[in-house]
């Protein structure tokens, strides 16, 4: 009766337990909430994966060594693995210096999709894969890392922007304009490209059965035995 009258007037409540259920983390929760700005992608297969090492074309591809907006552009000299958070600070730093230039803008031709996992210094080797820490891109030699076009920019201020870029960059870069030819590995030449054999489109005979290729020898043949004396 005292209790329902404490109640009434809010006096009294009920105790909470002293512990609460625990609440399943996703993995998506547990690797960090996407943003829109943010450098990273919306959806992946596994949570973890091998980061691995930049590839290199053997089989003389030049995909990727030249650019695509008709612009200025910063070119790898060696492979490397760039982390989201350089990329990221390259295009905040772009973006700021080629703000002023009317209808100018940036492109990043690389995306970090790679997820990277570290485990903590002194750890015992065993129990699994370490932990989600970021996000990486595997980028072999010769590949357009970026690229500012649009809005008339001229080569002086393209530069200085990409400059800008080049020192957040832990290998060797070089500015390329619309007028550079493609590269594979150290070769640098306006000849490298698809070669004439391989643009020509060669049609496939279609190969007869045995059965096929004697009947149209004897229509052959008896074609010509009724043929008319010259």
């Amino acid at each position: 009766m005292l209790r329902s009258a404490l109640s009434s007037l809010g006096l009294f409540r009920r105790p909470t337990p002293s512990f609460a259920p625990a609440a399943s983390v996703s993995p998506i929760a547990a690797m960090g909430v996407r943003f829109r700005g943010q450098l990273a992608p919306r959806k992946t297969k596994y949570r973890k994966s091998q980061k691995g090492r930049p590839s290199f074309p053997t089989g003389g591809s030049i995909k990727g060594t030249t650019l695509q907006f008709d612009g200025y552009g910063l070119r790898l000299l060696s492979a490397v693995r760039l982390t989201a958070g350089q990329l990221t600070s390259i295009r905040e730093s772009v973006k700021r210096k080629i703000k002023p230039i009317k209808g100018a803008e940036f492109y990043l031709r690389v995306f970090p999709d790679v997820p990277v996992c570290v485990k903590g210094n002194e750890t015992r080797m065993g129990k699994g894969k370490g932990a989600f820490e970021y996000w990486a891109c595997r980028v072999p030699a010769g590949r357009v890392v970026m690229e500012v076009a649009g809005g008339d920019i001229r080569e002086e201020v393209a530069k200085q922007a990409l400059k800008l870029a080049q020192v957040k960059i832990p290998v060797k870069t070089e500015f390329i304009s619309p007028k550079t030819p493609p590269r594979l590995g150290t070769l640098v030449s306006g000849e490298l490209g698809k070669p004439e054999e391989a643009q020509k489109l060669v049609a496939v005979q279609p190969q007869l059965s045995p059965v096929l290729q004697s009947l149209q020898a004897r229509a052959a043949a008896g074609t010509a035995r009724h043929a008319p004396p010259a």
